[in-house]
């Protein structure tokens, strides 16, 4: 299958190093905003072709997916146009930075009927998995989720501490996996939500502290607290409290509320959850089915981050 991927930052990245544990996949052109930065990569994966246009990397004979590593600002457009292109999408996290925007990217997935996937990696890492597969058997039952994504990043720069031209948000993109999750793993929709945020930074223009609060339809709750100021460990880390046990997953690792570790490494062919999530893109397309993570499947998530930006806003 001939692939492109759009951004070769941290993310691209990371997708890169996933796709070459994956038989039969083939990136035919890498997408950048500069040149030399973007040739540099594609000479490290082996890639002939780059572009500083998406639409030139659409156009390259054969391509059937696209996945999108761009800023989240271009990812419903870019969304949009791959479809109108004929061609299968990936996003990264987050699908939209409004609800208006990922409304519109759903609609262009119904009318164009192709694949159209969101990266909420969460749903694929091994440790949220194992807690998946036995709520899934009928073994647990969520009552409360407490999560804490913790960064220290006072200035514009990627999952790699470099410089970056876009500002990220608590909200749209770090809140956003916890939300999805949140209703992933309970299988119910959120009813009741509230946030509360701190000041807002005088350059970014973004709060740089923010508390979630959720409730789903059974009485299930979860709190939130991100942070662009923690001076210490990085990171999600997600409290799972169960009637039958309490988990905790940092990234691919879990222990149980003891901190005894819980082995992962079956749970799935990897256990690289970027990895995990393209391997499901790509099988998705080439059985003609809906992906785990799809637009439609996720798109309740931002509904939610919608309702709480007008309360923030309010």
């Amino acid at each position: 299958m001939k692939v492109i991927v759009a951004g070769p930052g941290a993310f691209g990245i990371k997708h890169l190093d996933g796709i070459q544990n994956i038989d039969n996949i083939e990136v035919v052109s890498l997408v950048g905003r500069l040149p030399d930065k973007t040739k540099k990569v594609a000479e490290k994966y082996g890639i002939v072709h780059t572009a500083t246009d998406l639409a030139e990397a659409l156009a390259v004979p054969g391509v059937k997916a696209a996945i999108l590593c761009t800023p989240t600002q271009m990812h419903a457009s870019q969304a949009i146009q791959c479809l109108r292109a004929g061609v299968n999408v990936q996003t990264e996290i987050p699908l939209a930075d409004s609800w208006k925007d990922a409304q519109a990217v759903q609609q262009a997935q119904q009318k164009t009927g192709l694949v159209c996937m969101v990266g909420h990696t969460r749903r694929f890492n091994p440790s949220h998995q194992w807690v998946h597969n036995r709520i899934a058997a009928g073994e647990l039952k969520i009552q409360q989720m407490d999560v804490q994504t913790f960064f220290f990043r006072r200035t514009n720069m990627n999952a790699l501490g470099e410089p970056r031209s876009w500002t990220d948000h608590l909200l749209w993109h770090h809140a956003a996996h916890t939300v999805d999750l949140f209703r992933y793993q309970t299988g119910e929709e959120v009813v009741q939500a509230n946030a509360v945020q701190g000041p807002i930074h005088p350059e970014l223009g973004i709060a740089m502290d923010m508390s979630i609060q959720m409730k789903t339809e059974s009485g299930a709750i979860c709190t939130l607290s991100l942070s662009f100021n923690n001076d210490g460990p990085l990171g999600t880390f997600f409290r799972y409290i169960c009637d039958n046990g309490t988990y905790i997953a940092r990234y691919d690792d879990l222990v149980d509320g003891r901190e005894e570790p819980i082995d992962v490494s079956k749970v799935d062919v990897s256990m690289n959850g970027i990895e995990l999530q393209d391997r499901e893109f790509f099988a998705a397309i080439r059985e003609g089915r809906e992906p785990n993570a799809s637009v439609g499947k996720v798109l309740g998530c931002y509904k939610v981050l919608h309702d709480l930006e007008k309360q923030l806003e309010a």
